[in-house]
Order: structure tokens, then sequence, then C-alpha cells
């Protein structure tokens, strides 16, 4: 009996000891999923996301047969702003042993950003880009990065005491993206970044490469789900086989990527960072544009907000309230992670005073905390805002789920209500679209046309702008109203 239980423990042991040395290395040896060399499917519960306008840049190395000055040449012709360096691209035709890199001469650095001002292009990330886990290497690439401007670095860390790039992100305010080549890379599933990044500052994360997933078998949707509020950057691809190192890109929307749920799941995250572009396909090399054009131009057919401004707007990866004012009593708290807006107290009014609209489409999301919440969409607003005398000048949609007729949720105030109830219960995000054309008003909520209105001065409205500002209302401090996702369409500018 003793031999066996002497038998049981070194089995335990050992146990241990593997798992221990998991622990450590973390790099990961699971059996690959389900999905592995399957088609990927569609999800149902992608569709009716409604896509947001995402910057797009392009990684340099999609134009690797040409120097980086003539790779921005045929950036701009592609109409993109947006640019990610490689190291090691020669920088220009005549001089092939001149490279573009962290190592460059000051002359040089300024060269490039004088052309980048010219052509009206930013460099917003660098990599694939290694260095040692060293002060004076780690620094050099940070200061590179400061004096280009560049927002992150991307990289594969050899190493696994992050501590140094930790230090160097606090410093410099820079944010680093761990890319995934394929297997056997050590970060080729999404799991060892989310291990090596927990608990780290949030500046770190994933640079998202959906093709060498794909060429790993792993669903690119499950591993943007999986690195959730860490994901600083995409390389986006699309292939033409999953499951498959061989594979090749193909444009967006040709492959099996499935670029669609892609988006949707980045628009759900919220996801604010660039969308770089990599089309590495070899027979492509010396002339990729046609193939990007075609992909971009799927991107635009499936994107809701294409031609929409965002008016709560993102600045250094966070939302502000730049441009809004607010006028009353009360005020809104904006989570400057999540973009939501929370009222509280009133009466009062969270206004755009960036600019003044005349025909538009409106959309946002907004919900209730309870079944009381009282608030509205003010719209047409003719003049600053300094006294309540606006609600007697322009239009309000309101939100009331305990009132009825034209002081239900969907009416226009006080004038015209609801031909129906579209409202979801408290806690549920809804959806209003608002559209206004001269005099003529439409209302959408949840996708249900609720109103159908040639509007005329009623009610409280005593007469009515056909230009003005777009406001929100925190109405009182019982039962606050949440916004997000604002953004408007102007019609006929």
């Amino acid at each position: 009996m003793k031999k066996e239980i002497i038998l049981f423990l070194a089995i335990v042991l050992f146990c241990a000891m593997i798992f221990s040395t998991f622990g450590a290395n973390q790099t990961y040896r699971a059996k690959p999923d389900d999905l592995e060399k399957q088609k990927i499917k569609k999800n149902s519960e992608y569709e009716g996301v409604r896509i947001k306008k995402f910057p797009f840049a392009v990684q340099c190395w999609t134009y690797r047969k040409f120097s980086f000055f003539e790779a921005l040449k045929k950036i701009k012709d592609l109409g993109i702003s947006y640019v990610q360096p490689y190291p090691g691209q020669v920088l220009e035709k005549n001089d092939p042993e001149l490279k573009f890199d962290h190592n460059m001469a000051d002359d040089q650095i300024e060269r490039i950003k004088k052309r980048l001002e010219e052509l009206g292009l930013s460099l917003v990330s660098y990599g694939v880009v290694n260095f040692d886990n060293e002060e004076q290497g780690a620094q050099k690439v940070f200061e590179f990065a400061k004096k280009m401007g560049i927002r992150t670095i991307v990289t594969e860390p050899g190493y696994d005491d992050y501590s140094l790039i930790e230090n160097m992100v606090k410093k410099y305010n820079i944010n680093i993206a761990i890319h995934n080549h394929p297997t056997p890379s050590k970060y080729a599933r999404p799991e060892t970044v989310i291990y090596r990044v927990d608990g780290l500052d949030p500046r770190i994360g994933a640079c998202a490469d959906t093709g060498h997933w794909m060429r790993s078998g792993v669903n690119p949707v499950e591993a943007l789900r999986a690195l959730k509020g860490r994901i600083q950057d995409v390389h986006l691809k699309d292939l033409n086989e999953f499951g498959i190192k061989e594979a090749y890109d193909v444009p967006f929307g040709q492959g099996k990527a499935n670029v669609h749920d892609i988006l949707a799941e980045l628009t759900i995250q919220d996801y604010s960072g660039y969308i770089s572009i990599e089309y590495e396909k070899k027979e492509d090399a010396n002339n990729p544009s046609p193939a990007i054009k075609k992909g971009m131009e799927y991107v635009k057919s499936i994107t809701y907000y294409e031609d929409y401004e965002q008016i709560l707007r993102q600045g250094n990866m966070e939302y502000t309230k730049h441009g809004w004012n607010h006028y009353g009593p009360g005020y809104f708290i904006l989570d400057e992670n999540s973009g939501v807006l929370k009222s509280q107290g009133g009466m009062g009014l969270l206004w755009y005073s960036a600019k003044k609209y005349k025909d538009f489409i409106l959309e946002l999301d907004y919900k209730c905390a309870d079944k009381f919440t009282n608030s509205g969409i003010f719209f047409r607003i003719p003049e600053i805002v300094v006294s309540n005398d606006y609600i007697f000048h322009s239009f309000e949609i309101q939100i009331d789920d305990t009132s009825e007729g034209i002081h239900r949720t969907g009416a226009v105030y006080d004038a015209e209500e609801p031909k129906l109830d579209a409202s979801k219960p408290p806690g549920d995000w809804n959806h209003f679209k608002i559209c206004v054309i001269g005099n003529h008003i439409q209302v959408e909520l949840n996708d249900v046309l609720i109103l159908d209105w040639e509007a005329e001065p009623r009610g409280k409205v005593k007469d009515f702008s056909l230009e003005g500002y777009i406001g929100l209302q925190n109405h009182d401090s019982r039962s606050p109203v949440y916004f997000k996702n604002i953004y408007v369409k102007e019609l006929f500018p």
C-alpha cells in the first residue's frame, strides 16, 4: 500500500511541475479547437450590428517591393491617410542601402516628416519591430516613435518579463501591440497574449492579425472576443482558405475570414484604434492596389455609419465632451472609456455647440434607468442656449414611457404623438433615428417608423427655425437616462 501512495504522490508532483512550466512559459499547446480547417460560419447575432466607420491605415509590408517614399504615394492614391511602416524597407529607390527604421539620423527623420506633411499622411504605428529586454535598446525605439508622432509600437517580445515594456509605456504614453505570426510562433494564439498582458497597463495589448490567426486555425471573431479591451491594433486580412498555412490574401469580403462579423465585433467593442491593411499575396506584390481598392469597396458597402459624423468624439483613445456645452441645473457624466453619457439632476440641456444643422439624420442609442425615466432630444435650437427660452423655439423628441399621447416616448413633445409604441424595457438599449428635412420629421425607434409629420407650430412650440443646434435633456435626479453612439449625417450640406 505504501508503494502505491508513493507512486501516486510522484505522479501528482510530476503533473504540478508540468503545469508550473506551462504557466511560466505560457506557449499555448492545447489541441486546436473544432474550427480547425473548417469554414468560419456567419454569426446571426452580428446581422443587426450597425458597423461604424473605422480609420484605415496601410501596413507598408503591402508595398515591400517599393521604397518607403514610393509606398507613401501609393497609399495616398488609395485615399488613405494613415501609415504603419516596418523596419527595413528601403527608404528611397536610388539609395538601396538606406533603410527606414529607428536607427535613422535626425536629418533623414526630418525628410520623412516633411514628405508626410506634403502628402497629408500620418504615421500612426510602427512594426513589427523587436528589441531586447534592456533599457537602451527599448528606449531607442520609443524615442523614435515619439519623434515621429507614432502612437503604437507593434512587436513580438522574445522574453516573458514585460516590466521594462510597461515602464516605457508609462514613460512615453505610447501603446504596445503584441503581434501574432502563425504557429509555431510564440503568440500564434490569443490565449498567450491574454496571459502575458494580464494585470499590466491597459496600453499594452494585442495587434490582431486576422490572416495569421486563420492560418493557425483560430477563428478571428472568437479571438477578438477573447481579447476585448486589449486590442491596440488590427492587421485586417481575408484569406482564400481557413486553417491552411499556405492560404493567400484576397480582397476583403471574397475569402473565408467573414470580414463583416470581424468589423461588427470591433464595433460592439467600440474599438477606437486603426485598422491596418496588410496585403501579402506574392503574385500581387508588384501591384496590390487593385485588390485593396476592391476590398475597401466591400467594407464601405457594409459600413452603416459611412457618411456620418460621430459628435461625441474620441480623442487619444478616450471620449471627450469637446464641443459640447451644458446649460441649466444638473449635468451629464461621461465615461471616457465607453463613451456613455449618464444624466444627473436637472432640468438642464447638454447641447452640441460646434455646429448648427439644417437637414440631417440623427442616430443615437439610449436606455432608461427605470420606467420613470424622463428625457428628450432637442434639435434645431436656433440660438446659443442662455435661458430656458429654447424650449419654445425648437422641437423635442420625447423619452417618457409612463406618459401618453403627445408626451410619450417618440412624440414630438406637446405637438405630435407617435403612432406606435416600440420602446424596449428599462435597462435595454434603444435606437433612435430622427430624420429632419425642411418641415418634415420622421422618427424611427428600434427600426420601427413611429412618427411621420409635417411640422408646424403647435403646443409649447411657438415657432421653429430650419437650422439649429442639437441637445440632450437631463430632466431630474430620480431616474437617469444614458446616451451613446451619437451620429449625425448632414443632408444636402
